[in-house]
């Protein structure tokens, strides 16, 4: 009889990490070495490479994929009196950097199978106020951006990316991050390619945007002390490029991996009361920057789990609408009823590329345990 796991953790950065040691660390000091810690050759480089990945002409590396969006929007001239459409169930930067431009973040449902913006949902709201409208390819599943892109040109809009969880996915083979006219990116160190902190990249295949975008997240310098506008300190820092080159030569092949975990639990539960990611429709990919199951009675399964020592998360608990930040917005219990829903049943299982067939196994017994009436 196998010996079932003590304890699996939702995240284990450990076991990505220590394998690559030797490069990170000669990555590390090639910059301590050079005293280049901001705006140098790691930055270019990974740009480079980063954009080349994307299939993307620029790159612009940026401190979070917040500050990403949220330069985004001001390059585009997005400001009081615009709209921007977005999905109620992302994370809340999604919905801040539209308040911080001071647009008014407009909510459209999601797909009630991939949690994805609804193209249908995104025709009825928009007004001759939208300006952009923000895909977000939540937990590493491609949106459906050909439709959504189809609907701004029509309408004369943007499309920008919100692809902070969705490192390599693809849409019928064409990496997301360059249909729309920009992106944004996340490093946050639990992304599917993390840095060691903080971090993010805006790519576009706009040459005037790629222009304005890199005066803007280093104080609106056109060279140095040449202030062309009203900028901010918003780079990404050499070390972190140098941390990130290393690991995203990594990226295909722990993507693959994520795919095995999922497909392993994906198999394990598919007789049980959990409700797993939908199959893929023609076009979508999925890199599974988290494993996302629904149950009706969650707290019964957030109970097992932890009496199991098993990681968790909720991604995410409380709509952006219903927050108190946005409650000024005036929206009700019911006014987008599909992401209300699944807010209520959604957990998040462990999900890293390190996990092994005896920690999958032993995390779906635990969950199969949990009955439907249980609490």
């Amino acid at each position: 009889m196998r010996q079932m796991p003590a304890t699996v953790p939702f995240l284990d950065l450990n076991s990505q990490i220590e394998p690559l040691r030797d490069e990170i660390d000669a990555a590390m000091a090639r910059v301590v070495d050079a005293c280049a810690f901001v705006m140098g050759e790691e930055l270019r480089a990974f740009e480079s490479e980063f954009a080349q990945y994307t299939e993307t002409r620029h790159c612009i590396g940026v401190d979070s994929g917040t500050s990403a969006l949220h330069l985004i929007l001001r390059a585009l001239g997005v400001g009081p009196g615009d709209e921007v459409i977005l999905p109620p169930n992302s994370f809340v930067a999604t919905a801040e950097c539209v308040s911080l431009v001071g647009a008014t973040p407009v909510f459209a449902d999601v797909d009630p199978a991939t949690h994805l913006l609804d193209p249908e949902a995104v025709r009825r709201a928009i007004t001759r106020r939208t300006r952009v409208i923000i895909p977000v390819h939540l937990f590493g599943r491609s949106a459906d951006v050909p439709a959504l892109c189809e609907i701004a040109s029509e309408h004369g809009v943007h499309v920008v990316e919100d692809a902070c969880q969705a490192h390599g996915c693809r849409w019928d083979g064409r990496r997301v991050g360059g249909f729309g006219i920009a992106a944004a990116w996340s490093f946050y160190p639990g992304k599917n390619l993390g840095a060691f902190g903080d971090g993010g990249a805006i790519t576009t295949n706009d040459d005037a945007l790629r222009e304005i975008l890199v005066q803007l997240r280093d104080h609106g310098q056109s060279r140095k002390y040449d202030h062309v506008r009203v900028g901010v300190n918003g780079r990404l820092d050499n070390l972190q490029a140098a941390v990130l080159r290393v690991k995203l030569r990594h990226l295909d092949s722990w993507n693959a991996a994520r795919r095995r975990v999922a497909a392993g639990y994906s198999e394990l539960l598919r007789d049980s009361e959990y409700r797993t990611p939908a199959p893929l429709r023609p076009g979508e990919d999925h890199v599974y920057h988290l494993y996302v199951v629904r149950h009706p009675n969650r707290s019964a399964v957030v109970q097992a789990l932890q009496e199991n020592r098993i990681g968790f998360g909720l991604h995410y608990p409380v709509p952006i609408h219903r927050s108190g930040a946005y409650a000024a917005l005036g929206f009700g219990a019911g006014s987008f009823p599909v992401a209300e829903k699944q807010s209520e049943e959604i957990l998040s299982l462990p999900m890293y590329a390190e996990l092994t067939d005896l920690q999958i196994e032993h995390v779906c017994d635990v969950l199969k345990r949990v009955s439907l009436v249980s609490g």
